[in-house]
């Protein structure tokens, strides 16, 4: 049996037919992730602040699966243009820095032509944290 899913309330949750996060242990897979502010309902135009975002949304889901930012061991980001990755790989470095997954970067066009980056997570859960 897979275990239990953590919904975050988007609504591209719903639309899509999925869960923010499933927690199997001992991970926790978390959704592709994208730049809407969960705050304001809305995607901010720079790829800057939409990845911080979305490292936002990954924190809060590991948070309730049990996890932390540390504990990540898998991380996929969909960036639109090089231009774009090249703005936001800081912001990637400073979230993932402690933890220093296993990264893949990949050139993407996105669901939607306002959403800039989009960033996908494998963690460990903290008691097994090996």
């Amino acid at each position: 049996m897979i275990g239990r899913r953590i919904y975050s309330g988007a609504p591209f949750e719903e639309m899509a037919g999925y869960a923010r996060a499933v927690v199997d242990p001992p991970y926790v897979f978390i959704s592709g992730t994208t730049g809407f502010d969960p705050d304001t309902l809305e995607f901010p135009e720079d790829v800057e602040s939409q990845c911080e975002n979305c490292f936002r949304i990954i924190e809060r889901a590991l948070t309730q699966a049990g996890s932390r930012m540390d504990h990540m061991i898998r991380v996929r980001v969909f960036v639109a243009s090089r231009e774009e990755f090249e703005r936001i790989k800081p912001i990637i470095k400073r979230h993932c820095d402690h933890a220093r997954p296993a990264n893949t970067t990949i050139l993407a066009e996105l669901a939607e032509p306002y959403m800039r980056v989009e960033v996908e997570v494998t963690a460990k859960l903290e008691d097994n944290r090996r």
